[in-house]
């Protein structure tokens, strides 16, 4: 693993026994000595400590960087209050996601975070923008932080008084112990929690003063992605890519009225005649929940068709596991928008068709500060 990069808490992960594995080009730990059932069932129940730094973080700056942005992404970044942040996603020519990213407005310019598989190419995407006044500056030198919890409220505030006050999608800054910390009250569990940009320098310090406190634990790669699929959220790469449209990813909600056919501020994306035609007819087909019977999980990949026997092959699921608050396995696949919530479809696993039932997105309740 010579060639993988390394975050700043890369040493505090050995130290707390992490198991480390390479992920989009860096040393990640997938799990600690709790193991990925536990570490989940922690974050749902008290708080949970992630290392997201392999993440990239850009700053956008120019006098019209809203509607600079607004020309990649089909967004509302013109109309996102100063202090708030918003979920977007970058579309190609054909209307496909080439990723998605999260868009705060810090007042004099914007914060993104989007994804490490992605970070070059966002970057390289994003520098269209310089032929509109927009200076791009990929944010080097700081860690970032996910705490996750029914107790991330708790926990954050002894160390970082008024983030209590902060609500869902909100982002401030703050002080600590002379570190300048960007915050924003969101994260990828389902759970109410934070994020936190912090200096490298300063980021094992802070880690640690987290985990000081009893109900805080260190929470791996395995978890993230089993909290992530249980809320229902898609992973770009897997539920999501460059061949699959918004509307087909379910993500439609991220697209305003005022982006959409006849809105004030129509088009003006990649793609757009597509997603837009798309989102006013509705898609064929889109991505839906599945439980199976039993306990074996279906994961990525695997085939599902509309009989026991014969019948026709109607997706592929792109996301599955097992859900461990919810006490089974879970998947995700794009299927038919027709096919009803509660009907069963069959999963081809090694040879064999097991019966899935459609399930409504989220498997579990978020608990969002609103």
């Amino acid at each position: 693993m010579a060639d993988l990069r390394r975050t700043k808490l890369y040493d505090l992960h050995l130290a707390l026994g992490a198991k480390m594995v390479p992920f989009a080009g860096w040393e990640m730990p997938v799990q600690y000595p709790m193991g990925v059932m536990g570490e989940h069932l922690h974050t749902r129940a008290k708080a949970g400590l992630f290392d997201v730094s392999h993440m990239g973080q850009v700053i956008l700056r120019g006098p019209d960087v809203a509607l600079a942005l607004e020309t990649l992404v089909p967004a509302d970044i013109a109309g996102l209050g100063q202090s708030r942040q918003r979920y977007g996603v970058f579309t190609n020519v054909t209307g496909g996601i080439l990723d998605d990213l999260m868009i705060a407005n810090k007042g004099d310019h914007l914060f993104l975070v989007v994804n490490a598989a992605c970070v070059d190419q966002d970057i390289a995407h994003l520098r269209k923008l310089e032929a509109l006044g927009v200076s791009v500056e990929p944010v080097e030198g700081r860690a970032l932080l996910a705490l996750q919890g029914p107790e991330a409220e708790s926990v954050l505030k002894a160390l970082v008084p008024g983030v209590e006050a902060m609500k869902f999608m909100d982002v401030a800054e703050f002080d600590w112990n002379g570190a300048t910390l960007w915050v924003s009250r969101s994260g990828y569990t389902g759970e109410d929690g934070y994020e936190i940009s912090i200096p490298g320098e300063r980021a094992e310090d802070f880690a640690r003063a987290l985990l000081d406190h009893d109900a805080v634990s260190p929470i791996g790669l395995g978890a993230r992605d089993s909290l992530r699929l249980e809320a229902g959220m898609p992973l770009y790469g897997h539920d999501m890519d460059a061949g699959v449209t918004p509307a087909v990813a379910a993500l439609g909600w991220s697209i305003p009225k005022a982006r959409r056919l006849g809105g004030t501020r129509e088009g003006g994306f990649p793609g757009a005649d597509t997603v837009l035609a798309e989102l006013a007819s509705g898609p064929a087909m889109t991505r839906r929940g599945l439980r199976p019977e039993g306990r074996a999980p279906i994961r990525e990949g695997v085939e599902v068709f509309d009989a026991a026997e014969g019948g026709r092959r109607i997706g592929i699921v792109c996301s599955g596991g097992f859900g461990p608050t919810v006490g089974g396995p879970v998947a995700m696949a794009i299927l038919p928008v027709d096919l009803a919530e509660g009907a069963t479809v069959y999963a081809e696993l090694r040879g064999k068709r097991l019966p899935v039932t459609l399930t409504a997105l989220p498997f579990h309740k978020p608990s969002y500060k609103r």
